[in-house]
């Protein structure tokens, strides 16, 4: 049984927020402007030392050590879910990990599958089981975090690209299936957003081509018309106003926040 741990618990009339890999980074970034707002946020995360860091940051949240690759844990986080707060408004799915980087005929083939079994089938796990919670409201939301490589092929990124290229796939899916119920169904697809995790990934992908972390990290920058990556404040800007009555109509979009990304070059050559 993994521990749930609790905090003030909120009162009931916010909006109950539910966040995948929601003590750090990105994940990290939204939950505490929800948090802001005087929202009801439950976070889960597969480190249970971001979770420690997480929970002792930000008092009024609840938190559920899970990795959300495994339906077994999934079922704990909506247990902690039901016992704590009794319901759910918005669910955000933003755990992911990277994935290797390599020819598809160098993968690795266990890194292939956890890449899936997190980015993608951990997404499903987590809507399957929130939607009768979702159901239950007079308005609710569900938001995928995707990623630019979901509108592109991406060389060297098998794993990630298809994990993402899935995401989009479910995002149209069950806004259709789930509209009929008050439910929208969107996904925000970053590019590269600062900080430790695009500069691990930059590193490995130095390390796969021969070149310096500053060559692809130019590359990386180049793809977008505005020449930057983004920072997880402006990600969390555009989950919060998808998950907010002003977006009430907006259901089934991919919306990129990227400074335009013109393409994922291929530059193998």
């Amino acid at each position: 049984m993994l521990d749930c741990l609790l905090f003030n618990m909120p009162s009931k009339n916010r909006k109950i927020v539910l966040i995948s890999g929601g003590a750090s980074g990105i994940g990290r970034t939204i939950a505490e402007r929800f948090l802001a707002e005087g929202d009801a946020v439950h976070v889960c995360d597969a480190s249970a030392e971001h979770i420690d860091d997480f929970v002792s940051a930000n008092a009024n949240a609840t938190a559920t050590h899970a990795d959300v690759g495994h339906r077994d844990e999934v079922d704990q986080v909506f247990a902690d879910i039901r016992k704590l707060h009794g319901g759910l408004h918005i669910l955000i799915n933003n755990a992911g990990v990277a994935g290797p980087s390599a020819p598809v005929e160098e993968i690795d083939e266990d890194g292939w599958d956890r890449c899936i079994r997190i980015n993608l089938s951990g997404t499903f796990y987590m809507t399957r089981r929130a939607v009768p919670l979702l159901k239950a409201q007079d308005a609710a939301s569900i938001i995928n975090i995707a990623s630019t490589a979901a509108l592109f092929g991406y060389p060297l990124r098998s794993p990630y690209t298809a994990s993402k290229w899935g995401q989009i796939g479910l995002t149209k899916t069950w806004a259709m299936e789930l509209g009929p119920f008050g439910i929208r169904v969107n996904a925000v697809c970053p590019t590269s957003v600062s900080g430790p995790r695009i500069e691990a990934v930059i590193q490995r992908d130095a390390e796969q081509r021969g070149l310096t972390p500053d060559q692809v990290r130019h590359v990386y920058q180049r793809h977008t018309s505005m020449r930057t990556f983004v920072s997880a404040d402006e990600v969390a800007d555009t989950v919060l106003f998808l998950a907010s009555e002003k977006a009430s109509k907006i259901s089934g979009q991919s919306i990129s926040v990227d400074g335009h990304t013109e393409g994922l070059s291929n530059w193998l050559d």
